[in-house]
């Protein structure tokens, strides 16, 4: 099968969110052929390059979302005035909140981007500019577009036109023949996913182990961006959400709290499945596995240092740890930072903590302190997890807490604010606190501290739970289900085609029909092909045996006795016998039969 991965910011870059995730799913199926069609952030992002791919990796595309796309096209008045119109039905949904001239705007614009090449210049122009203003003046806008003045719309303007750079790849010939487009995000990660679908009808699959419209509901919420802009952008993304959701064949949320956010936007129940992120537990196996527990006297933190941790909350109860408890310790561990919290941090450790001194010729020690995972004393994530006996998570937002599930494959007790798939992830496995309450935190991790036994059965649980559910095994089983569940009910291409009509395995190379425990097949069988059929003469025809097609039958003799199998190929079908010496056969030819035991495989359509 052929499968198109569409990722923003990802995977194959060196950096980025779902890179982990979608490497190990590519190198968990490779049976598949994989194509990465792959929109890039930042500069920064392609220039750490890309990471090592597997050969079944057939081809790679990339596309900038940051780098200026002018394509020096200018338009007649024709294309203008259809241009113009497309627009202003695309902005009257965003502005109103209407699903239908959204979608009608979307994909008219896109099938005007595909006849005649990009809209770079069209959707900057002045045009474009006067369509939102007058949009967002409209009877039936929302309150919060009607204040945007002049600057507002020139950056909405600005905005827009990256987002809807999908539209003017030159992607969708090629995309539009691979079997699934599997897209790693929603948003605009998608679009080029519902465009193939719209013009080709290639099944679209949809994951999303963080919501993209939450993000964008939160990103700038602090008030750095203008609120008239924040407001359009916010109704742009709920509306690509909600086409995407609507049109998606099957949405793959990574958690109950992401699949709550895509079934208010829209999604269908049927169309959705919750699969769990997958996370290598071998990585965790010699902490989990070991007898001790850690130092039964320090509290972890493991993360990216950021306001939505809320390391400040963190501190405050650490600090009625220390009066409860005065020879415990916090060590928090930062796999990335932003550099003016981590000082507010550092900053408010010091004067909550004094350093302390055994004596007055000792220098002193804070007892809380801030480390990289890569150290001499703490060279992997897992022996930050492993140096303490309970690990806490104090965020006030959060998705999936991969922390959290880390912290688990290690049979470490936790401590975690509800927030996000928190209660989900633990399950009942450790102890779950009100976010920005730092006296229940404390009240947790004095709870844990003070009863060993506990915090190890709960360790154990966790554990037993992590290796249920978050491993790459489960993950990769899950999407390889899913695949062939999108293959079976392909719908038709609008030319008529049958999807999937080649079946998967004539892409294998090698003999795919020997078992590698069998001879390889003898050079002097022999193999016929007619007009309208394929016969393969390594594959249909075993040792002294002999294979025919012929258009519209496939047979094939199975081993220790004979067994009519009826497929369907592209153009027709192959018919194959073979004999050993000794009993039985080996049939089939890649033009569609595999004749399993005298069972009849089901045919895709009739030729």
């Amino acid at each position: 099968m052929r499968i198109g991965l569409l990722t923003e910011g990802g995977y194959p870059y060196a950096t980025g969110e779902a890179r982990l995730w979608c490497d190990r799913l590519v190198r968990g199926l490779p049976q598949h052929e994989f194509e990465l069609y792959a929109l890039s952030r930042s500069a920064e992002q392609e220039e750490h390059g890309r990471v090592l791919l597997p050969e079944h990796v057939t081809r790679v595309w990339t596309a900038p979302l940051w780098a200026p796309a002018d394509d020096g096209r200018s338009y007649n008045w024709r294309e203008r005035r259809r241009f113009a119109e497309r627009f202003r039905e695309l902005v009257r949904g965003i502005c109103a909140a209407e699903a239908e001239p959204f979608a009608a705007g979307l994909y008219g614009l896109a099938e005007l981007a595909r006849e005649q090449g990009g809209l770079y210049a069209a959707l900057r122009s002045e045009t474009a500019v006067r369509a939102v203003e007058s949009a967002c003046r409209a009877p039936g806008a929302s309150r919060a577009v009607g204040t945007a003045q002049v600057p507002d719309l020139l950056e909405f303007v600005d905005e827009l036109e990256r987002a809807l750079r999908p539209l003017s790849l030159d992607w969708y010939e090629e995309l539009g023949a691979v079997d699934v487009c599997h897209a790693a995000a929603g948003g605009v990660a998608a679009l080029p996913g519902l465009l193939a679908k719209r013009f080709f009808g290639v099944p679209l699959l949809v994951t999303e182990y963080g919501v993209r419209l939450r993000a964008h509901y939160l990103e700038h919420s602090d008030g750095s961006r203008r609120p008239a802009v924040h407001a359009l952008l916010a109704a742009f993304h709920t509306r690509l959400a909600g086409e995407i959701y609507a049109e998606a064949d099957f949405l793959t949320p990574g958690n109950a709290h992401a699949r709550r956010w895509q079934e208010r936007c829209g999604a269908r129940r049927d169309r959705l499945r919750t699969v769990h992120p997958g996370m290598e537990a071998d990585r965790f196996a010699t902490v989990g596995e070991a007898g001790d527990c850690g130092d039964p006297d320090t509290l972890v933190w493991v993360g990216r240092v950021e306001p939505a941790k809320d390391l400040i909350a963190l501190l405050h109860a650490f600090a009625e740890v220390r009066r409860a408890e005065p020879g415990t310790r916090l060590r928090i561990f930062a796999t990335g930072a932003a550099p003016d919290y981590l000082a507010d941090c550092r900053s408010l450790a010091a004067q909550l903590f004094p350093d302390e001194a055994a004596d007055a010729v000792t220098a002193g020690e804070n007892p809380v302190t801030f480390e990289e995972i890569g150290g001499p004393e703490v060279p992997s994530s897992a022996d930050a997890y492993g140096a303490g006996r309970v690990v806490v998570l104090s965020s006030v937002v959060e998705g999936f807490p991969i922390t959290l599930a880390e912290a688990m494959f290690c049979g470490r007790a936790t401590v975690s604010t509800d927030a996000g798939a928190v209660c989900e992830v633990i399950g009942g496995t450790g102890l779950v606190v009100p976010p920005r309450n730092p006296r229940a935190l404390a009240d947790a991790c004095l709870s844990l501290l003070r009863d060993p036994d506990r915090a190890r059965r709960l360790g154990a649980a966790a554990r037993a739970r992590a290796l249920e559910l978050f491993t790459v095994e489960q993950n990769v089983a899950a999407f390889r289900e899913i695949y062939l569940q999108l293959l079976a009910r392909g719908p038709a291409r609008p030319d008529g085609d049958v999807p999937f009509a080649q079946p998967p395995e004539a892409r294998v190379p090698g003999h795919w029909t020997t078992p590698t425990w069998a001879p390889l097949p003898d050079p002097a069988g022999a193999g016929t092909g007619r007009a309208g059929a394929d016969a393969d003469a390594d594959s249909g025809a075993e040792r002294a045996g002999a294979g025919t097609g012929r258009a519209g039958v496939d047979a094939g003799a199975e081993r220790a006795g004979a067994g009519v199998g009826v497929g369907t190929g592209r153009a027709g079908v192959g018919a194959g016998s073979g004999e050993r010496p000794g009993g039985g056969g080996v049939g089939g030819a890649a033009g569609g039969g595999d004749g399993a035991a005298g069972a009849a495989r089901s045919s895709e359509a009739a030729v």
